[in-house]
């Protein structure tokens, strides 16, 4: 299973994030950080703000961090959110999709068996157990 750069980008914002659960971040900061585009930053971000991920303030002293604690939340509740509406083959479109093999296939419930079992794993995944913490920060001394 494949992934959107979007979600790819989500889940790299998350798990920052979670490396520093108190703090909050600058969406120029993570996007600089990982070598994304800040105006696409600016849309997953929100995004995770829509989907309750994350907690965002405007104006000076802005910025997001996350909603809940970063041991609450799975990669499959992300990847869920982010990917729902995303079908895996033209076959699971809601409109059932042109594909000629239907209705006869018998690839369509392996795939779905495949892109459940895939879910299950990422559900056994929290942010916290894929935390990153960025760089450590240099003193000014140092």
């Amino acid at each position: 299973m494949r992934l959107t750069s979007f979600t790819d980008f989500a889940l790299r914002a998350l798990m920052r994030l979670a490396g520093e659960p108190a703090r909050t971040f600058a969406t120029t900061e993570i996007a600089s950080e990982f070598g994304i585009s800040r105006n696409h930053l600016a849309k997953v971000v929100r995004d995770l703000a829509d989907n309750g991920f994350i907690l965002t303030q405007r104006g000076a002293g802005g910025g997001f961090s996350l909603a809940r604690p970063p041991q609450s939340i799975t990669l499959g509740e992300v990847v869920r959110a982010l990917e729902g509406g995303s079908a895996l083959v033209e076959c699971f479109r809601e409109d059932g999709g042109a594909c000629a093999l239907t209705p006869r296939c018998r690839l369509k419930v392996r795939l779905a068996a495949a892109r459940e079992a895939f879910m299950r794993e990422l559900d056994k995944t929290t942010l916290s157990d894929c935390a990153y913490p960025g760089q450590p920060r240099r003193s000014a001394a140092g």
